[in-house]
């Protein structure tokens, strides 16, 4: 996780394994106690660039033990499928899930990396039959490969997110069926589940790809839905309680601040209280 190591500045995240799990998640290390909170999700529920997470931050708010398996750009994939968060789900009796975006999991056009879902790994031949002309060994990111496969052609880029939205609500079902606690789902991000996708090449800001109608089907399977929409980036990069190294200044300024994950706990406490 080399985001933990660059330069002074960079913020020790205490990386930490549980049994069973070649994932590293952020530190210090927790116990597995009955009763406890789970929260699973992406960057923003790790808390990259932010000394105290929305979880640290739930947990004194409700006065219950809340553990923190997020991971940064975590997919679906991964939550469904770590033998370390299955462990850690035995023991929850309540689970927030920050909504993932659908472009970080396989599907039936191209492979990610088990545990780092932004990774491609590779395309399958029905990809590259709609793609004959893309040269899939140029792309290591899902979201890099997307914005190109946008740029070529917005008809065919509208069937992989097709087939992206329906891999995602039916994994996201088989999550949410597995899981016997009450669930959370929690939304962070600069935009509204109701926004239309952005014009040209750009994808937009994650959970990519997933809506109003996306999120309303799982409201059956859950006990509550927050939405917590961030304000437009005006944050200054050094605001207090970030922290980030040399060159991170600009992925510092793209996500949650303090101020935001406060807010983000206090909307959570209101549901688990």
């Amino acid at each position: 996780m080399s985001f933990a190591r660059v330069g002074p500045e960079a913020l020790d995240y205490k990386p930490c394994r549980y049994e069973g799990s070649a994932m590293t998640f952020r530190g210090p290390k927790a116990r597995f106690e009955e009763g406890m909170v789970l929260c699973l999700g992406g960057s923003e529920t790790f808390g990259k660039f932010v000394t105290d997470p929305f979880p640290d931050r739930l947990a004194r708010r409700i006065g219950r033990p809340v553990v923190n398996m997020g991971a940064v750009n975590a997919g679906v994939d991964l939550i469904l499928h770590d033998e370390a968060i299955k462990a850690a789900l035995a023991k929850a009796s309540a689970v927030v899930l920050q909504v993932p975006g659908a472009a970080n999991l396989s599907n039936r056009f191209f492979t990610v990396h088990p545990r780092r879902n932004d990774r491609f790994v590779k395309a399958s031949t029905m990809m590259r039959t709609i793609y004959r002309e893309v040269d899939f060994t140029e792309f290591h990111f899902t979201r890099h490969m997307l914005s190109a496969l946008k740029a070529r052609s917005e008809d065919r880029f509208a069937v992989v997110v097709e087939e992206l939205r329906a891999a995602w609500s039916a994994r996201m079902g088989l999550l949410l069926s597995r899981i016997d606690v009450p669930v959370h789902l929690l939304w962070v991000s600069r935009r509204a589940p109701t926004d239309g996708p952005p014009p040209g090449a750009e994808l937009g800001d994650d959970p990519l790809f997933v809506d109003q109608a996306m999120l309303s089907a799982l409201e059956p399977m859950v006990s509550s839905v927050t939405i917590c929409c961030l304000p437009p980036d005006q944050r200054a990069p050094r605001e207090r309680g970030m922290m980030h190294g040399r060159g991170e200044e600009q992925a510092a300024r793209l996500m949650p601040g303090p101020s935001d994950h406060d807010r983000v706990s206090a909307l959570l406490a209101a549901r688990l209280s």
